[in-house]
Parts: structure tokens; C-alpha cells; sequence
């Protein structure tokens, strides 16, 4: 089968929030390893010590060396390091830090090497990126530096909607004066690309969301609707590309009027999130995928979760979500390179790609 062959990578995350949790009662039910053959950077350690502590028996894993001797249809688990940490769940250690930063670093050198097909990134605490060169606000900053890509795009996705964001991890404060016509076209385009290239979707319809409250008011609270983002749909549409706006945020997500897009552009970071954290966690959670790069990288839509780790009562479906958009985007990038391999369709699928 296909799908036996999509080897996923999953780094450790923050050794003393859900992470650890997540992998064992995501993966005590055997049923998931049909979809894809796992591979955690991490700890065995850890793992026996959450198993113990969960009081899971039916968890079971092998230690390997290289992800070319992982296991089909068993857990295979990379030691990154041999060290002896102290765990304390639920509480936040600066010292194990650079525990969770090293299995990211070896996670990402495999995936660039191509001995992945993609990979799952667990939550982590931000201030492990302190601790890099660049100082990276986040694991969407760090992989695309590592993986060498020029740009890449934040999706938030479930199977009710999804959002991509023009603007990520910057004050509110500078949203407005990073906001231009170029970036969103750049960002649209990147969005129509992944729709149809990751996702599968043909004639994808995205929603672009306004700026200021009500759409500006036709420029009495705000110009940025008038002078960046209409021109912005209009030169998109122009060139194909099915955008449409600028809708105020509150109703369009208010009126469920999402649902007749494909896709969202939102400005900035809470204007897309809150709306879809609040959707998605009604409707068995949410992903972060990585759109734009060669590479594929979703994740959970959480954080670290340090106020009920080690309880035993986390939520898997975002995580479990995670996995299957991963292994859902793989073989949906395989497919469409496969349709558009014939050289006489170059002209088509330049088509397509527009």
C-alpha cells in the first residue's frame, strides 16, 4: 500500500507538557500505525516514564538508529540524547530546553535530507528558539531557515475551514505598516498554490478579510481597504486567481459565511486564529501546516498544555489530525506531480499553478 511507504517524523516537544502524552495515547491504538510509519526524536526514557505514569501497558516502541531502519507498522523511536533529565510535568524547564531544540534540529536535517516525507512537530515552549543564533520567534521561522526555504505560508486548517495568515508573529502595533499590496498578492497566490497543490482543490475561492473594523467604512476608520487590499483582489483576480473581499472578520465568520470559500486570508495573526481556534475546537480540533515549502510540516493548533500534563487527560485530536493531514498532503502532492508529469501538460499545469 502507499501509504505504508510515508515515513513521518515527530520531534519530542516540551519534555515536561503534553507531548509525550499526545504520542502514547495517539499510538496505543495500533489502528494508527496503517496510516504511516512514526519516527519520534526524542527519549526513550521519557516515553517509559509518561507510559508509566498514564498507566498505558499497551505501548509499546523500538529504539533505532536512522530513520532507514524504521519499522513499518511499529513505533520507532531515535535516541537524540542519552543525558539524565528530571521531569517534572506541568512545569516549564529552561534546562531541558535544548533537549526539545536538538530533536527538532535532527528532525529537520532528516527531512531535508529526504529521509522523512514529512514531519509532525509537537509543542514546545517559544524560548527554546532563544537559544538558536537568529533567535527565532517560532517553529515556522526555524524550519524555513533550516530547510533553506524562501517563504512559506501559515495555514490553520480543519475540515470546516481554513485560514492562512499574511502577517504572523509581529506586534499588533506594526501589523498596518507591514501590510502592502505585494505581500498580500504574494500570499494568495502561495494560498491558491497550496489548495490545489496540497489539498487538491481545483478552482479554489479564498475570502480575503479587511483590515479595520467594518471594512474601513468606505476609508472613514481606515484606507488601507481602498489604497492596498482592493487592488491587491483586483490584480489577483486579474491573474486568475479567485479572491474576493474585503470582508470585515466578525461577519464573515459571524454569519457562517466562511463556509462558502475554500479558504481565508486573514492580516494578521489573531484576526484568523481566534475565529478558527474557536471553530475547530468545537468540531475535534485544528492543524498548522506549513504552506509554501518543499517540505511537509503540520502540527498541533496548541501549546504545550502544561496545566493538565502528566493527568492523563489531554486531547489527542489535534494531534491525530496533524498526522493525517501530513500523511493526506503527501500523497496528494504525489498525485498531482504524477497527473502533471506527461511534458505535453506543461502548459496545463503552469495553468494550474497561477
Amino acid at each position: 500500500m502507499q501509504n505504508k511507504k510515508i515515513k513521518i517524523g515527530f520531534t519530542c516537544g516540551d519534555i515536561n507538557g503534553i507531548a509525550a502524552e499526545l504520542i502514547i495515547k495517539t499510538f496505543s491504538d495500533k489502528r494508527m500505525l496503517n496510516y504511516c510509519t512514526p519516527i519520534i526524536y526524542g527519549s526513550p526514557i521519557v516515553l517509559a516514564y509518561y507510559k508509566k505514569v498514564l498507566k498505558i501497558d499497551q505501548f509499546n516502541f523500538q529504539t533505532i538508529t536512522d530513520p532507514e531502519k524504521a519499522k513499518e507498522r511499529a513505533l520507532n523511536v531515535i535516541r537524540i540524547w542519552s543525558d539524565d533529565i528530571n521531569i517534572s510535568p506541568g512545569k516549564h524547564d529552561k534546562n531541558l530546553d535544548r533537549f526539545a531544540l536538538k530533536s527538532i534540529e535532527n528532525a529537520v536535517a532528516d527531512l531535508k535530507d529526504k529521509k522523512l516525507d514529512a514531519l509532525v512537530t509537537l509543542p514546545v515552549n517559544k524560548s527554546i528558539f532563544q537559544l538558536t543564533d537568529e533567535k527565532f520567534e517560532g517553529h515556522t521561522e526555524f524550519l524555513c531557515s533550516r530547510l533553506e526555504q524562501k517563504s512559506n505560508l501559515m495555514v490553520m486548517t480543519n475540515e470546516h475551514l481554513k485560514v492562512a495568515l499574511t502577517t504572523i508573529h509581529i506586534p499588533l502595533s506594526k501589523v498596518a505598516n507591514s501590510i502592502n499590496s505585494n505581500l498580500i498578492v504574494e500570499k494568495a497566490k502561495m494560498l491558491n498554490r497550496s489548495l490545489k497543490y496540497d489539498f487538491g482543490i481545483d478552482k479554489p475561492k479564498i475570502a480575503v478579510l479587511a483590515l479595520n473594523p467594518h471594512g474601513g467604512d468606505g476609508g472613514l476608520i481606515g484606507k488601507e481597504e481602498i489604497e492596498i487590499i482592493k487592488p491587491a483582489i483586483d490584480q489577483l483576480n486579474n491573474e486568475k486567481v479567485l479572491c474576493f473581499g474585503a470582508f470585515p472578520a466578525d461577519g464573515l465568520f459571524g454569519s457562517g459565511n466562511y463556509l462558502k470559500f475554500d479558504a481565508t486570508l486573514a492580516m494578521y495573526h489573531d484576526q484568523g486564529l481566534a475565529p478558527f481556534k474557536l471553530i475547530a475546537n468545537s468540531t475535534g480540533g485544528g492543524v498548522n501546516f506549513s504552506a509554501g515549502m518543499d517540505f511537509v510540516r503540520t502540527s498541533p493548533d496548541h501549546g504545550p498544555a502544561y496545566e493538565v500534563a502528566g493527568k492523563g487527560i489531554s486531547k489527542i485530536e489535534s494531534f491525530r489530525r496533524s498526522i493525517f493531514n501530513a500523511k493526506d498532503i503527501v500523497l496528494a502532492r504525489r498525485a498531482f506531480e504524477e497527473r502533471h508529469s506527461n511534458p505535453l501538460k506543461k502548459e496545463k499545469t503552469k495553468e494550474v499553478f497561477n
